[in-house]
């Protein structure tokens, strides 16, 4: 029906073939299994005699193509045997005719139909064509072993006689080429032009085979045949070698990214020096893995990305208020550190030290600085670091090195820029080996730390657009020469209308948030936060408190999921059901006005807090006793105040006898727990006095001051703290030292509503109002 010799059109149904491009040279088998295939050789077998077009798919992955889809060039073919396999599909041999040119898709339903023209093989040269064939028969036979898939196949019909066209057909289908590289000789009309490209095919596949043997020799030379796994590496290495294709994707894939890092050209040089000593390394080896290590250390340091600051210090402002109640000091402080910033575009010269106890906010601070200034936040805790390579990383001779804290905390940040928390610097261990504080020196200094030297990658780094913060419980652990190179903020303990607010504001709308709870379902009263913070806890910060909260919130999950409650309200009346008895007990002040008991006005860690101070005298030698667990400090305040009561005796209006016939005792309540500071000296002379004078002490008055041996009342710290804890046990008046007026002002304006305060410079002063006549 079809003659290949002549130039024909036509249209017939497609089978359209993936993965594979066939050459018209002998018979061609199929499996075929998409629908549109199966219908087209059904159509082929009814009503066009066998006969259909095998077209080629550039994309194996289509199912449903498109013209587009199919190579331009089919082989016209006609079915010789079809046979059904068990999973539904056919298994089909053609037999060629012809090529073809696809010309138009004519249908695509039920199967594909495209209009074709013949294609003509010709022959330029037939003085050449029979030369060319002659050299490439010679080349076939002389090199079969290794250019064919199956050589056997190509001798045979080379002694059979085969045309020039079909031997070079045959000869580029059983070519160990790729699919792709099959497609110039389907397209290619010219039988000289394809005998052409066969020769010049066959003449690369001789020298890769070359390349190959001389690889193989060099292998066999140099290898132990006993050690298998050597052998192995050894002709890896040659093949490395020989092709320059060493560990080829992944020196791609470090070369591109270390031009795309912006490194210094320094830095650059040598990680393209490490990068080609670890082309050439064993893949297993220890050396591979470190320069492996190495190169994608410096890759992921950032070197030059940066992030842009805030430019508006409202913004900042903030920020900090809603993040942290409280606290103005501090944040008046971190505003002005900021506004620095913000004005110059430097960081200041200064490192900021955040001190104070546990639980106030430190750490959160900080954040809420970086989240100011719109940078990114990264920590490193030095608690317990002992180990001056912590901080400077290991050099790299030392088996498992890695960069220290301070390069690590930069690639986590990935900025040059960011906000650098070192965390409990306080807490750093020194000993006769090691001092880590000494390699902070570096780090801290903005002299210095532009040219911040790592062990591990061994070159300069410039810290200087860092903000360091740090943070500390104790000071006084802090060596002088680092705390020289930072400025202290003390974040001091929250008052407990501080922690109202905090626990009000924040701390149970986070825990309801945290625990699932929907905000109708669960109360608590002003009442009862007061009552957690008074009787439930004793701590600077408000952690305790926020797992109180969190205690009462999943009990109070557990009655609406038990009692099916549709909320709970957690009042004062009810806080025990959740909480327990409590666990601690606020001083209040005596039932009645008593010779010898004064309420003085203590300062702790947890707050404020006020102490009875109690004085007696009985027959002795003249001697003083102390007792409550008190401090050294707090002893000499009790001589001091005794000395000064001895040397006023006749304006006190003591007798003399009772001085010098009797011992005097002082106490403190509470023994268990420890008592110290200067602050308690006006409140234990006024107990002596009131004792020895047996003058009665107004219960209402606290007092606080630390007195000198001729009366002078010094000024005290904590002045906020204590005048809470005065109103707080129902003081209504506070005697404190006049050099602490200028601190009045620090007072919530609703204590200072709540209670009168009195200045003393004297202890006469104290006196006047303090003792009863």
């Amino acid at each position: 029906m079809y003659n290949p010799n002549d130039k024909f059109t036509d249209q017939l149904p497609v089978i359209a073939v993936r993965g594979i491009i066939f050459l018209p040279v002998s018979d061609i088998r199929v499996e075929v299994g998409r629908e549109f295939t199966k219908e087209a050789i059904h159509e082929a077998e009814e009503n066009r005699d066998g006969h259909v077009l095998l077209v080629f798919q550039q994309n194996p992955k289509i199912e449903n193509p498109e013209f587009g889809d199919f190579i331009d060039v089919g082989i016209l073919a006609k079915i010789a045997v079809k046979i059904k396999l068990p999973n539904g599909n056919y298994k089909i041999k053609f037999t060629p005719i012809t090529r073809v040119r696809l010309e138009d898709l004519i249908i695509t339903s039920p199967y594909y139909e495209i209009e074709f023209t013949s294609m003509i093989t010709k022959v330029d040269d037939m003085d050449e064509q029979q030369v060319s064939s002659k050299i490439l028969s010679k080349e076939v036979v002389e090199n079969s072993k290794f250019l064919f898939r199956d050589q056997k196949k190509v001798l045979s019909s080379l002694k059979e006689g085969i045309t020039s066209s079909s031997l070079s057909d045959l000869v580029a289908s059983e070519l160990r080429i790729s699919e792709n590289e099959k497609i110039k000789y389907l397209k290619e009309l010219s039988v000289n032009r394809r005998i052409q490209m066969l020769l010049e095919d066959v003449e690369k596949q001789k020298r890769l085979q070359a390349i190959e043997n001389r690889i193989n020799e060099n292998v066999r030379k140099s290898s132990d045949q006993n050690q298998k796994e050597y052998y192995l590496r050894q002709k890896m290495r040659a093949i490395q070698e020989e092709l320059g294709d060493s560990k080829q994707s992944d020196h791609d894939k470090f070369l591109k990214e270390i031009n795309e890092s912006n490194m210094p050209e320094k830095v650059k040089d040598k990680a393209l020096k490490e990068l080609k000593r670890y082309e050439y390394l064993a893949p297993n080896s220890n050396e591979s893995n470190v320069a492996r290590t190495y190169i994608e250390t410096l890759i992921s340091i950032p070197w030059s990305k940066v992030t842009e600051d805030e430019k508006d210090i409202n913004v900042a402002i903030n920020k900090l208020e809603e993040s942290h109640y409280g606290l103005k000091k501090v944040k008046d402080r971190i505003i002005e550190y900021l506004s620095v910033k913000m004005l110059t575009g430097k960081n200041p010269q200064t490192i900021l030290c955040l001190a104070g106890p546990p639980g106030v906010g430190k750490t959160s601070l900080a954040k809420s600085i970086a989240n100011a200034l719109n940078r990114k936040f990264v920590k490193t805790s030095l608690g317990g670091v002992h180990d001056e390579a912590e901080i400077r990383g290991h050099r790299r001779t030392y088996v498992g090195a890695l960069p220290g804290r301070v390069m690590n905390g930069m690639i986590k940040a990935g900025v040059t820029n960011p906000v650098f928390l070192i965390d409990e610097i306080d807490k750093l261990t020194q000993n006769q080996k090691d001092d880590p504080s000494s390699a902070l020196l570096e780090v801290l200094d903005p002299e210095q730390n532009k040219y911040f030297s790592d062990h591990y990658v061994d070159e300069d780094y410039d810290l200087s657009k860092v903000m360091f913060i740090t943070t500390a419980n104790y000071l006084q652990n802090i060596p002088a020469p680092l705390r020289d190179r930072m400025e202290v903020i003390d974040v001091s303990s929250y008052t407990e209308i501080e922690k109202f607010h905090i626990a009000k504001n924040f701390l149970i709308e986070k825990q309801i948030k945290g625990h699932g709870l929907d905000d109708d379902k669960f109360s608590i009263t002003d009442s009862a936060i007061k009552t957690i913070i008074r009787d439930y806890t004793r701590e600077a910060g408000v952690r305790q408190i926020e797992r109180l909260i969190g205690t009462v919130i999943r009990k109070a999950i557990k009655e609406i999921l038990i009692k099916k409650k549709e909320s709970v309200n957690v009042t004062l009346n009810n806080i025990h059901i959740y909480l327990g008895k409590k666990l601690y007990k606020n001083n209040q002040i005596p039932t009645t006005n008593l010779v010898g008991i004064v309420t003085g006005l203590a300062y702790t860690m947890a707050g404020g807090d006020t102490l009875e101070v109690e004085a007696t005298y009985y027959p002795g030698k003249n001697n003083l006793v102390s007792t409550g667990n008190l401090g050294d400090v707090m002893k000499e305040s009790a001589m001091a105040a005794l000395s000064y009561v001895k040397s006023n005796q006749k304006k006190l209006n003591i007798d003399p006898e009772i001085l010098e016939k009797n011992d005097f005792h002082i106490h403190v309540p509470e023994g268990a727990i420890p008592k110290d500071g200067p602050s308690a000296g006006v409140t234990i002379a006024t107990a002596l006095i009131s004792v020895l004078a047996n003058r009665k002490v107004n219960r209402f008055v606290g007092m606080t001051g630390e007195i000198t041996l001729n009366g002078r009342v010094l000024p005290i710290g904590g002045l906020k703290e204590k005048a809470i804890a005065a109103s707080r046990s129902g003081l209504k008046e506070i005697i404190i030292p006049e050099g602490n007026e200028k601190d009045v002002e620090d007072i919530p304006k609703e204590v200072q509503d709540k209670l009168k305060i009195h200045f003393a410079k004297k202890l006469d002063d104290v006196i006047k109002i303090a003792l009863l006549d």
